[in-house]
């Protein structure tokens, strides 16, 4: 059966993921890799699919027109509260690494006035303090923070269950752990994180806050299924984002191209608004910050790297210099790719089984090599005198002592010069692209200092990848693409000598093709480069790079995501299917499987046994014709099960289906009961305790299954298949051999069906509303000796004389 082939696909990767903070077997390490293959506990896949029983059809039933409308405005109320605690969390991490940093430069600043000696030593010490700090949060605390989040979000929206990726813990070990890594001033960024950030708060917003740390309210518990927390976490996605970069439309289109797997109309306009929401918040936030409220923070725009001023022209010359550098983006994108492959697997196979105490000491040690890079390497490099003056340029040269931005005076002897290498070595990761952005410098940043930082950086960026602490490559990734941008613009500005050549605009198009050739994203990325750099000029030499980089990081390997996800052993399920697949049909791709399937009245034993036999997560339930042919009635999902067997109020004593008396049947369940808990993996069958009466009692599953499970005929290409299965986020698909007869076909003019007081709250809700009785006669071409193996044929008796 193909559903037990993509189940037994999923669960033979084994994902472990740390929920005591001291766990010591199958223990997640610092970027959530497995160190254990054994354990039992592996990858489930979400239920993304609407399981149309009884229970549900009673509740729809009951539902009117006023549920539908208030539903819709919980919907949108709740993008608002994603919107606002996105935000507000983007902001105070954004005040706190500003805020350290700013004291750690200051404090580093006056004190080399007097010795160097004793700057560096504070400069590092206060630097393993930040570092240690993020690392002893996530590996005592919250062991699923660590990395940038985005590929476990990623597999999340694919349809993976990846316990432990949206808890409460993982939320605050996320934001304190950012603070510590960026703060620290570690190779990675805190961009990363903040996408996993925003999709914690919409998944904890969705159940109504932690249970665990008494922090819920009943009232904010409106959504439970898997499939209203998917578009509730592709919310926080785009809200990440659009706070990260303050790109509002970069994080739509980020939500929509990167990460999510299944979209639609509705779900654009909700995410659209959460992220002009978090543009408000960050907004307002800035305004107040800039009367001196917050400390550091506050100097800057909405805009984060302004290049409104920057080069207003470009001549056909070079389009060939802006290509190079395309290329350029996608060998370095591709190769870092690759490059982090290896040292997480290394990490993975030796550094990291021996246990939390390792990855602090690691962690720690890449901050004290990272401070004395940055604080040594600008030492050896000597001064440049400053240039002439512009009258129209705000930039001072030298800055004053203390003070950190373009032309640091550091180690220099004379009064008018500064340190080029120290200007963005030795300096915040914002301050740094904006000085290699900054227009009207040319020769700030020699070739050979721009070189140096280069290589270290780059280095430092590998091997910093994959530590134990939150982080992200976006702005490692701008780092690294503007520093070999600028000097591609040094060698275009000397070769052609034009005086409208900015070497900052070859930065940029530098920073979008690494980002290109390493995480393989276009149209977002594009917009938030554009967003960020208020410069909608560059646009079509954006686009350029990024095709060309795509282009050439694609004939080496996969992006970034997709190979961490599946260094994780995230199975996710790309956008296209294999090209084997073509060859191959659903019944090849069962193979041999043994079909475990339940008959409609089924022993309570036979139950239990059957769930500790295997892991399987949804069962064939079959019944019998009157003249004794086999017929499937549906599918029963294990959680629906696991419910059942816990509650113990639908056991019977007969082995015979319960009929219902006056054509309806009592359901003593809510549809909500059914769903399964998103802080923890629901309950276990070793949770359930029944004695031997209970054993020997029945239950009647026709009530409880989903009596229309997606079914494909037996000859059908597995291509066919993997789309259907990919689109509609299924959990399990049917595989059955070719039917014998045809009972109707259904058109485009029958699903264009007319409603006379027909709203948009209604049309948002379609796919969980139930369609009245008069379109179901419509739809269904019945025959009176039909055996009809819906639910409706099995509960209401059947006014049709046989």
């Amino acid at each position: 059966m193909l559903s037990n082939h993509f189940q037994n696909g999923m669960e033979t990767a084994r994902l472990v993921w740390s929920r005591l903070p001291h766990s010591e077997e199958g223990e997640l390490d610092g970027v959530g890799l497995l160190s254990s293959t054994d354990n039992r506990n592996g990858v489930e896949s979400l239920d993304y699919e609407v399981i149309e029983n009884y229970a549900y059809r009673e509740e729809q039933a009951q539902r009117g027109k006023l549920y539908v409308g208030y539903n819709v405005g919980v919907k949108w109320f709740f993008a608002l509260l994603i919107g606002i605690g996105t935000g507000l969390a983007a902001v105070f991490i954004n005040i706190s690494v500003e805020n350290f940093a700013g004291w750690k430069f200051a404090l580093t600043f006056n004190i080399i006035q007097k010795s160097y000696l004793a700057g560096c030593l504070i400069y590092i010490l206060i630097n393993l303090a930040l570092v240690f700090s993020s690392v002893y949060i996530i590996t005592q605390f919250a062991p699923a923070a660590a990395g940038s989040g985005i590929p476990e979000i990623k597999g999340y929206l694919n349809g993976i269950d990846i316990p432990g990726i949206l808890l409460f813990r993982t939320l605050i070990g996320k934001i304190f752990g950012s603070i510590g890594s960026v703060g620290g001033g570690l190779a990675l960024g805190k961009e990363g994180p903040l996408v996993h950030t925003g999709a914690c708060i919409a998944s904890l917003l969705g159940q109504g806050g932690s249970t665990k740390y008494h922090l819920s309210s009943r009232w904010l518990q409106g959504f439970k299924s898997d499939r209203d927390r998917r578009d509730l976490v592709t919310c926080g996605c785009a809200a990440g984002v659009a706070a990260a970069f303050r790109a509002p439309v970069g994080g739509v289109l980020f939500a929509l191209e990167e990460v999510t797997s299944w979209w639609r109309s509705q779900l654009m306009w909700r995410v659209f608004f959460t992220s002009a929401i978090v543009a408000v918040v960050v907004r307002v936030a800035m305004g107040w910050c800039k009367s001196g409220n917050c400390g550091h923070f506050g100097s800057g725009g909405f805009i984060i790297w302004d290049l409104s001023d920057g080069q207003e022209d470009y001549s056909f010359e070079e389009l060939l210099p802006m290509a190079v550098i395309g290329i350029i983006g996608g060998l370095l994108g591709a190769l870092f790719n690759q490059l982090t492959i290896y040292v997480t697997r290394w990490r993975r196979n030796y550094l990291h089984k021996k246990g939390n105490r390792v990855k602090i000491y690691e962690a720690c040690v890449i901050s004290v090599i990272t401070s004395v890079i940055s604080f040594g390497l600008p030492l050896m490099r000597k001064c440049s005198p400053c240039p002439d003056s512009d009258p129209d340029s705000e930039i001072e040269c030298p800055r004053a002592p203390g003070m950190y931005g373009n032309y640091v005076n550091f180690y220099c002897s004379k009064d008018k010069e500064y340190n080029d290498l120290a200007t963005i070595f030795f300096n915040t990761q914002d301050d740094a692209i904006r000085n290699l952005f900054s227009a009207k410098t040319i020769h700030e940043f020699s070739a050979q200092s721009l070189l140096t930082f280069l290589v270290m950086f780059y280095t430092l960026a590998v091997v910093t990848f994959g530590t134990a602490v939150p982080a992200g490559q976006f702005v490692p990734g701008i780092m690294i693409g503007s520093t070999y941008g600028r000097l591609v613009g040094i060698f275009t500005v000397n070769h052609y000598k034009k005086l409208n050549i900015e070497e900052g605009t070859y930065a940029l198009l530098g920073a979008a093709s690494f980002l290109g050739g390493s995480m393989r994203m276009t149209v977002s990325l594009c917009v938030i480069m554009v967003e960020i750099t208020n410069n909608l000029k560059l646009l079509p030499l954006i686009m350029l790079v990024l095709l060309i980089s795509k282009a050439v990081g694609d004939a080496f390997n996969e992006g970034l995501y997709e190979e961490q996800a599946r260094l994780r052993g995230i199975p996710l399920l790309e956008s296209r299917p294999k090209y084997e697949m073509r060859k191959m049909t659903a019944r090849e791709a069962c193979g041999n499987q043994k079909v475990l399937s339940l008959p409609r009245v089924v022993k309570v034993a036979d139950v239990v046994s059957i769930l500790r036999s295997n892991k399987h997560n949804g069962f064939p339930v079959i019944d019998h014709t009157r003249n004794g042919e086999t017929l499937v009635i549906g599918l029963m999902l294990r959680s629906h099960l696991l419910v059942l067997l816990q509650s113990k109020i639908d056991f019977q004593h007969s082995p015979l289906p319960c009929e219902p008396r006056g054509g309806s049947r009592a359901i003593r369940h809510n549809f909500s009961e059914f769903a399964k808990p998103v802080s923890s993996k629901g309950i276990s069958i070793n949770d359930i305790h029944l004695s031997s009466d209970d054993l020997e009692m029945y239950i009647d599953l026709a009530p409880f299954l989903n009596p229309s499970p997606y079914v494909v005929p037996e000859d059908m290409s597995l291509t066919k298949v993997y789309n259907l299965f990919r689109q509609l986020g299924l959990r399990h698909i049917f595989v059955v051999p070719r039917a014998s007869r045809v009972i109707g076909v259904i058109t485009r003019k029958d699903l264009l069906i007319e409603e006379e007081s027909e709203d948009s709250a209604t049309m948002e809700l379609q796919s969980t509303s139930v369609r009245g009785q008069q379109h179901e006669k419509r739809l269904l071409v019945g025959n009176a000796d039909a055996e009809r193996p819906l639910l409706n044929g099995l509960l209401v008796q059947d006014l049709t004389p046989s």
